[in-house]
């Protein structure tokens, strides 16, 4: 009877140290890390509410680079497996167009103009070219896009070809995502890069139809066991206990994304490092 009593408590232990293992960040690197360190982030280059630069347009990565800011950037395909810098996964917000950009070709997508301008999306390569020669010294932090789709080739190839574009990059860069699949393979591709976990809260994933399961396990860091990130990036919503352990155990902690009317120097206080829009922000502020 004494072992029966026993079992839910061996029960609920085991959970607990699995949650722990699962949870647990990449070993801390302050030296890889340092460049990113205290550091405010313009997020999709320097933009206004009006879309004037538009985001992710070469003029707003040009503009945050000469003031003397790191820059946040989305990376993704399209059909013909180019690299292209665009956060949205349909061209619907940003251009006239519709469609997914993952399926649409890119003289079709080079063609279109972004919010009404005479700009358009670029190509992840004259984005580096542009931000090095506004200054070679820029901090990059790259997101990549991906689906929960996407094939795990297809993950790797489009790692790779990052990758690939960065090693002629002059600036320090670190690379990010919300899918723990693409972190893993950056992990493993390039261990000596400094990679990160995008993650969302519970309520935003709920929100946006994600499954409770899931929810839970991606707004937790679950993913960390396979992807062992060096930095977290987290949401407004308040930290959850995963975050939080996180940054406990040593994760650099990076906020998404700050706006006017927060709350700025408590962000500081608390982040190592912030992505912010439409404010004019300290570059450095540690």
């Amino acid at each position: 009877m004494f072992w029966l009593l026993l079992i839910p408590a061996v029960c609920i232990a085991l959970c607990v140290a699995f949650s722990l293992f699962a949870v647990w960040p990449g070993a801390p690197r302050k030296a890889l890390r340092r460049p990113f360190y205290g550091r405010s982030y313009a997020h999709r280059g320097l933009f206004t509410p009006r879309q004037d630069p538009p985001e992710n347009s070469l003029p707003a990565f040009a503009a945050a680079a000469r003031q003397g800011y790191g820059i946040e950037l989305d990376v993704q395909f399209t059909q013909d497996r180019q690299l292209v810098v665009f956060h949205d996964d349909t061209l619907d917000r940003m251009t006239p167009a519709r469609g997914g950009v993952r399926s649409t070709p890119w003289p079709v997508v080079s063609a279109l103009p972004l919010a009404g301008s005479g700009e358009h999306a670029p190509l992840f390569a004259d984005v580096l070219r542009t931000v090095a020669a506004a200054d070679p010294a820029t901090p990059l932090i790259v997101e990549i896009k991906s689906h929960w789709r996407h094939s795990g080739a297809y993950l790797t190839a489009l790692c790779r070809a990052v990758l690939a574009a960065l090693a002629a990059y002059p600036g320090p860069y670190c690379i990010e995502s919300f899918d723990p699949r693409v972190v893993r393979r950056i992990r493993k591709l390039a261990p000596g890069v400094v990679r990160g976990q995008l993650a969302d809260s519970y309520r935003n994933h709920r929100r946006i139809g994600t499954p409770r399961v899931a929810a839970f396990l991606l707004s937790h860091c679950f993913g960390n066991l396979i992807a062992r990130p060096d930095f977290i990036a987290w949401c407004p919503d308040k930290r959850n206990w995963a975050v939080r352990l996180c940054a406990a155990l040593g994760a650099m902690t990076v906020m998404w994304t700050a706006v006017p009317e927060y709350d700025i120097p408590r962000l500081e206080r608390e982040n190592d490092a912030l992505i912010f829009q439409w404010y004019e922000a300290e570059p450095k502020y540690k």
